[in-house]
């Protein structure tokens, strides 16, 4: 039963647990009317310490669809943060108000401290460089859409693969099931972590590459995930310039994928993908932030004990 649990990292969950989640998403895809009402009465609180569109707005329009309402705040400065409050005491202070929260914060392990002082579900969306859990959620839930399951894949991961959340969440996840490749593309500088690398890829003895050019390997990949090179991770504006665009996507390196190779991105996205390939059918970044909302509605149901 996940009523009443948290998400703040990938591993809080087990695969069977996903798939409760997978399995409502692809229903209320099919039947969204159903669950209009499911909500009725519930609060949700947002607390993004850090900027959000999708993420927020997908968690706020989840709940809004399921029939609940919402309270929160956008940037921290709107709240008692600004005057020094600690997260412990915003937490608890949020729990007097609401039956599930989500918190984004650019600290890593900010949800997880927080969530040691509270007893209803907490989200993770977004901790610093370190874990997505629901945007992987979003992620998965594509790429069942799109092949069915996510088994016997190989997967390219571009850009900055060092600060990238997302990147490192997905990995977590899709070393869970088998047959599954890495292609992982990046400047040396912006490497996936050796944590990674060494605990999750090589401990689970998955085949993967480190690469530093992405066209000789477009052939192979059933989905290319595109990331933006973060300027906020960066102490050093000079290193940001030189690396930001290494990795530019744009129609001419499209001729060298698979006409079954999707493209997806976390968003936002600066100039890693050229717009030309917007209208490429195989770029499902747009239907990939839609499939967030879904894959968040049923999430809230079943922390909620609804479903």
């Amino acid at each position: 039963m996940l009523a009443g649990r948290s998400l703040i990292d990938p591993s809080d969950f087990t695969r069977e647990e996903f798939r409760e989640i997978f399995d409502l998403a692809h229903q209320i895809i099919s039947n969204p009317e159903k669950y209009s009402k499911s909500c009725e009465g519930k609060i949700l609180a947002t607390l993004f310490y850090e900027p959000s569109t999708r993420t927020r707005f997908s968690f706020e329009a989840a709940m809004l669809r399921l029939g609940g309402k919402i309270i929160g705040f956008s940037e921290p400065n709107s709240s008692s943060t600004a005057k020094g409050e600690s997260i412990a005491d915003t937490i608890r202070t949020i729990e007097c108000y609401a039956d599930i929260a989500v918190m984004r914060h650019p600290k890593e392990g900010a949800p997880r401290v927080a969530d040691q002082y509270i007893t209803m579900p907490l989200i993770n969306a977004g901790d610093g460089g370190h874990q997505h859990p629901t945007q992987t959620l979003t992620d998965i839930l594509t790429i069942e859409c799109l092949k069915g399951n996510v088994e016997n894949k190989v997967y390219g991961f571009c850009g900055d693969l060092k600060f990238g959340r997302t990147v490192h969440s997905l990995i977590k996840f899709l070393s869970n099931y088998e047959g599954v490749k890495f292609v992982l593309i990046s400047p040396e500088e912006l490497r996936v972590p050796e944590y990674i690398r060494e605990e999750v890829i090589k401990k689970k003895g998955i085949p993967f590459e480190e690469v530093e050019k992405m066209e000789p390997y477009m052939g192979e990949l059933d989905f290319l995930y595109m990331t933006r090179v973060q300027k906020e991770r960066f102490f050093n504006e000079e290193d940001y310039i030189r690396l930001k665009d290494r990795f530019i996507l744009d129609i001419d390196k499209m001729k060298y994928a698979k006409q079954d190779t999707y493209i997806l991105h976390p968003l936002p996205r600066v100039n890693e993908i050229s717009t030309d390939v917007d209208a490429d059918p195989r770029a499902q970044y747009f239907v990939q932030a839609k499939n967030g909302m879904f894959v968040r509605m049923a999430l809230i149901l079943k922390l909620l004990g609804i479903y």
